[in-house]
């Protein structure tokens, strides 16, 4: 068997579990197909490995010391930095209703143990090229429209700074007046101050203007 090379190119996988033979088995048979894999013993450990590193890819399982799988998913879902990497998890458990919370807790791929490590190749592939796809689809849109134009001393304060980030992530005033711990009708005026000093005429292009401008 040749090592293949093309498929795994430079793509950094994040690998998390608590077995030491299956870290090590998932870790040989990933980087003999070409990808590159750092590993992490708990969610906890992977939290700080992902404050340092953004890796293509994040494979956990779910029942873990410290840390599940679940809370791991819910925190980097809700950064934005990595809320777009996509996540396999690994179960022993393989009831529907396990694959359900784990689907809708933010995984992309709920995979039973035992597995056969070629079919865990193949999701990891499929969803690598799925992630690119959305990416390259998001860079053509915004290709094709014009870049946001704003007055370049724009200054916004801290607060107006986190409220802008949410608005990227296409939440509500309410939903981020909840995130905040704030009245709406505080957000409201934050969003208004804001199309105030941009010139800029409503969210949608607020939005824009900060995910432009890697704010959010």
């Amino acid at each position: 068997m040749s090592k293949e090379t093309g498929a795994g190119e430079h793509k950094r996988l994040l690998l998390i579990d608590d077995d030491p033979n299956l870290i090590l088995l998932v870790k040989d048979y990933l980087e003999f197909r070409g990808y590159e894999v750092i590993t992490a013993e708990n969610g906890q450990e992977a939290l700080e490995t992902l404050d340092q590193d953004t890796p293509d890819m994040i494979i956990c399982d779910v029942m873990m010391p410290q840390m599940d799988g679940y809370s791991l998913v819910e925190h980097v879902r809700k950064n934005p930095r990595t809320s777009w990497i996509p996540v396999l998890f690994l179960s022993a458990k393989g009831q529907s209703q396990d694959r359900v919370k784990g689907l809708n807790t933010g995984a992309d791929v709920y995979m039973v143990k035992p597995f056969e490590p070629e079919e865990l190749v193949a999701q990891v592939e499929s969803s690598l090229k799925q992630a690119s796809r959305l990416i390259q689809r998001q860079e053509k849109s915004a290709d094709s429209a014009p870049r946001i134009q704003v007055p370049f001393d724009v200054e916004l304060t801290p607060t107006e700074l986190r409220v802008v980030q949410y608005v990227a992530r296409g939440m509500a005033n309410r939903e981020i007046a909840e995130e905040l711990n704030v009245s709406q009708r505080t957000i409201e005026s934050h969003v208004s101050n804001m199309l105030g000093k941009t010139g800029l005429h409503n969210r949608t292009e607020l939005a824009r203007w900060a995910i432009e401008n890697s704010m959010a």
